[in-house]
């Protein structure tokens, strides 16, 4: 009995032993991705990041053999959502889609947003903001809208402080235009807020609002671009009436910094398959948005590096209050 016993005691501590030497083993090797990936969308329902996650989600799952639900954390400029994918593990098992809006913080000498928190793996979309006017706006045109903010406030709807929306109205203001930047965290009150007249202007890109557009409720007065978005050759562009502000919204799908390179690197291919695709071509060009948009993974630091700078310029060219 006590030799059994004994023999036993020593097998079960073997097995012990063994679990724990090979469980590293065991878990290095573990097939990802092999649960749901969570989507993190910094912004309420139905704006410009939710649509490109649910579409790139619908493009991904495939590919990954995993489904990608969309998490949408809205607050802060984008902040309380980054927050989150921050305070995540950095396993592969949580994504997000940073916009322009949120990155523009950095801009600020003081950020508590830090690049290398986060690892890009593509930025996915560009499209040109502009200021747009309810189409029975008395402003028909932007040297209208020119003439009576120099006469009175106007309010200027924008997705929130420090973002490239708030950026650009400052940029006006110091060119002695009368304009009030009034942040809204949900996209869809935002988008109607000249429907309703609680705001004279609305900062956005004409994909996120092209039901409004397309039904003839809204209509931009300018662009803040380089040249001529192709569906509104009419409408003018910043670069060509003097003005030097562009930033164009993007948006880029990040994880979090010390994430397995193998992990990012499929998930980067797999991104770059589904931006490749006929679908989301046929969505960019829906959105108005840059036909070659996508930056893959080995360039997006070089691109947002750059956007930045262009931030900082625009800031720093405003003169103090």
């Amino acid at each position: 009995m006590r030799s059994f016993a004994s023999f036993a005691r020593r097998a079960l501590r073997a097995g012990i032993v063994a679990g724990v030497v090979f469980a590293p083993a065991a878990l290095a090797q573990e097939h990802y991705p092999s649960r749901p990936i969570d989507f993190i969308v910094p912004w309420g329902p139905g704006g410009g990041a939710d649509q490109v996650a649910r579409k790139l989600g619908q493009l991904l799952e495939p590919d990954l053999k995993v489904s990608l639900p969309v998490i949408n954390v809205p607050g802060a400029t984008g902040q309380t959502g980054h927050a989150k994918l921050l305070a995540a593990n950095a396993d592969g098992y949580t994504l997000e889609v940073m916009t322009g809006d949120t990155f523009a913080l950095l801009a600020d000498p003081n950020a508590k947003l830090k690049l290398a928190d986060v690892i890009p793996i593509g930025v996915v979309i560009q499209q040109a903001s502009g200021f747009f006017v309810a189409q029975n706006s008395p402003w028909k045109t932007w040297a209208d809208v020119e003439k009576a903010a120099k006469e009175r406030p106007l309010k200027v709807a924008v997705t929130g402080f420090g973002s490239p929306d708030e950026i650009t109205v400052n940029y006006f203001v110091a060119k002695g235009l009368k304009l009030d930047a009034v942040p809204y965290a949900k996209p869809g009150e935002r988008y109607t807020s000249i429907l309703g007249g609680h705001a004279d202007l609305l900062y956005e890109q004409a994909g996120d609002v092209r039901n409004f557009v397309d039904s003839k409720q809204i209509r931009p007065v300018i662009f803040f671009y380089g040249s001529k978005v192709g569906d509104f050759a009419d409408v003018p562009h910043s670069t060509s009436l003097g003005y030097n502000v562009t930033l164009p919204q993007f948006r880029v799908v990040l994880v979090k910094a010390g994430t397995d390179p193998a992990r990012v690197k499929l998930l980067s291919d797999a991104l770059a398959k589904a931006a490749h695709s006929a679908d989301f071509k046929a969505y960019l060009k829906e959105q108005y948005a840059d036909e070659a948009s996508f930056v893959p993974a080995s360039d997006s630091i070089k691109y947002m590096q750059a956007w930045l700078e262009d931030a900082k310029k625009i800031v720093a060219s405003i003169p103090k209050k």
